[in-house]
């Protein structure tokens, strides 16, 4: 799959849905999660990984859901023969 061009375009458009409210809440609990794991000594600033909620509910972020893995493993999850999640 050929990425976007970073067209200005683009960029208003996504400035205009990182500013809604949602995406504001949504931004502010994965930044939780990653203070949370750096306050917890499992993560530090600049080490290249990313704060995988085990039960894909960003929401959740109890110690039990929330562990460390490359942003390679984490970005993307097994699919089945209609693209779904397997």
């Amino acid at each position: 799959m050929a990425s976007q061009k970073n067209t200005k375009a683009r960029q208003a458009a996504q400035k205009r849905y990182n500013q809604k409210p949602e995406q504001k809440k949504r931004r502010a609990e994965r930044n939780a999660a990653r203070r949370k794991m750096i306050a917890a000594g499992k993560a530090r600033k600049g080490d290249g990984k990313d704060v995988a909620h085990k039960n894909n509910k960003t929401s959740d972020n109890s110690m039990s859901n929330l562990s460390m893995q490359s942003p390679s493993k984490n970005r993307s999850f097994k699919r089945d023969k209609n693209a779904r999640r397997a």
